[in-house]
C-alpha cells in the first residue's frame, strides 16, 4: 500500500468536520487491489465525522478499485466519478456516500477556483 493512500486515510478524521457538512451517514467499504492482494478500508461517515478502520464489515456501499487508480485519486491525478463512468472502478450501494466521500479528494494540480480567476480579471481593469 502506498504512503499516499495511507496518509489519505489517516487524514480523514481530522478533515471530516470541514468536508462532511451534509446530514448524511453511512459506511463505505473500499477494497484496493494490487495483483493478488486486496486491502480493505471501512470508513464510517457522519456529519462532521469519519472513522477509519482497516477492515471489512457491513457496509452501505462497496467501492472496488486498483490501488494504482486510488493513489491517482488521492493525489488529484484522477477523478472518482470519471473513473466509475469509464468502468475503471466499480461502486455499488448508496451513491450518496460516493458523492460525499469524493469531497476528500484533492483537485487536480494547477486547478484554480473560477471565482478567484474572475476576481483577478476584474482587478486588472
Amino acid at each position: 500500500m502506498s504512503e499516499a493512500i495511507e496518509q489519505f486515510f489517516a487524514s480523514l478524521p481530522a478533515r471530516a468536520p470541514a468536508v462532511l457538512r451534509a446530514p448524511i451517514s453511512g459506511t463505505l467499504q473500499i477494497d484496493l487491489a494490487t495483483g493478488n492482494r486486496t486491502d480493505h478500508w471501512l470508513v464510517q461517515l457522519g456529519p462532521g465525522e469519519a472513522i477509519v478502520n482497516r477492515a471489512r464489515g457491513p457496509a452501505d456501499a462497496i467501492w472496488n478499485s486498483s490501488a494504482d487508480l486510488f493513489e491517482r485519486l488521492v493525489t488529484g491525478r484522477a477523478q472518482s466519478l470519471s473513473a466509475v463512468l469509464r468502468n475503471e472502478t466499480t461502486y455499488g450501494g448508496n451513491v450518496m456516500l460516493l458523492l460525499v466521500f469524493r469531497r476528500f479528494f484533492p483537485n487536480p494540480p494547477g486547478v484554480r477556483d473560477p471565482r478567484e480567476t474572475a476576481r483577478e480579471q476584474v482587478g486588472r481593469r
